[in-house]
């Protein structure tokens, strides 16, 4: 006898082809999970409570970036008050404060599996929730070092970012495990960034303790981006500092400099080694190598190299000591 039953498939043909929206191109896709992970008080909070702002008000997310279109953020703190922290900090980075929206979750926490979520998304048609940290919405009776319990929840997240179409950032603390790879440094179980099409890590620069850097160690969706730097001056307050070559492996390990600018400083030595040489046949020589202008000169006032005028032109010359 026949088994009348019959599987249910999708043929591929009958599927639209779609491009990937982005919040912020290369590093926050929309409809997709992010997750922005790094050290305790590295900058984590600070970077996405800035994004916030630019999003409410429509700007740049930062300097060279296209104007976002303005949008409604569901943004959920389990560690910062709203009134003495979140709020005086999103007013001061120019939020729109009305266009953020929190769930309230006095009576009853918020988890995951919570369906306030979903409800709250189609309420405000919010373009980005951020729930900061992950460790607070996981809920009591997820044990988030188990894969077999965390992959259907992040499946669940995955499906409501798809399904409204906004970008859902998860915010994570690391463990102390320095000598591994920064993939296998959040807390909890690898499926939690096996869920995520991007992830972040941010870091401070340890040479220079108001310089922080978010680097991408995961991108499914684009080419990786450019580690972008931000300050924090107790006097200037923040300041977007742009592009900054490190990877991800070398901020978490407090190799701040980066190979690139080693790569960079080994040229000129080489290069110099035996006399001055003109600055243009230098940038040529650098920028044949791959060695960007930026990480040229951040090079050169590492190692001291001095410039001077002959001619029509600048000499680099390595000083001997």
């Amino acid at each position: 006898m026949e088994n009348e039953s019959t599987v249910k498939l999708i043929s591929l043909d009958t599927i639209p082809v779609q491009e990937v929206e982005w919040l912020v191109y290369p590093f926050i896709p929309c409809g997709k999970i992010t997750i922005i992970q790094g050290d305790p008080g590295e900058g984590k909070t600070t970077f996405i409570l800035q994004l916030i702002a630019r999003l409410t008000t429509g700007r740049p997310a930062w300097d060279g970036m296209s104007p976002m279109t303005p949008g409604n953020v569901i943004y959920q703190t389990a560690e910062d008050g709203l009134s003495d922290t979140i709020k005086p900090r999103l007013l001061a980075a120019g939020a729109a404060c009305d266009k953020v929206l929190v769930i309230d979750d006095s009576d009853r926490a918020l988890t995951l599996e919570d369906d306030r979520l979903e409800q709250a998304i189609v309420q405000t048609h919010a373009r980005l929730v951020v729930l900061d940290p992950i460790q607070g919405y996981i809920g009591a009776g997820v044990d988030m070092h188990r894969a077999n319990e965390i992959r259907p929840l992040m499946h669940r997240v995955g499906v409501l970012a798809e399904k409204h179409h906004c970008a859902i950032v998860l915010i994570g603390h690391m463990n102390k495990n320095s000598g591994e790879k920064s993939s296998y440094r959040g807390l909890g179980s690898i499926d939690f960034q096996a869920a995520a099409r991007s992830v972040l890590v941010v870091g401070r620069i340890k040479d220079d303790p108001t310089l922080r850097v978010v680097c991408p160690t995961k991108s499914s969706l684009a080419p990786e981006g450019k580690a972008i730097a931000f300050r924090l001056d107790p006097e200037q307050g923040f300041q977007w500092m742009g592009e900054y070559d490190i990877s991800a492996e070398d901020l978490l390990s407090g190799n701040s400099r980066g190979h690139k600018l080693r790569e960079a400083q080994k040229f000129l030595q080489e290069v110099l080694a035996e006399r001055a040489l003109p600055q243009t046949e230098i940038e040529t020589a650098a920028e044949q190598k791959g060695i960007k202008p930026k990480t040229l000169r951040n090079a050169r006032y590492e190692l001291g190299v001095t410039s001077r005028k002959v001619g029509k032109q600048w000499l680099w010359e390595l000083t001997q000591e």
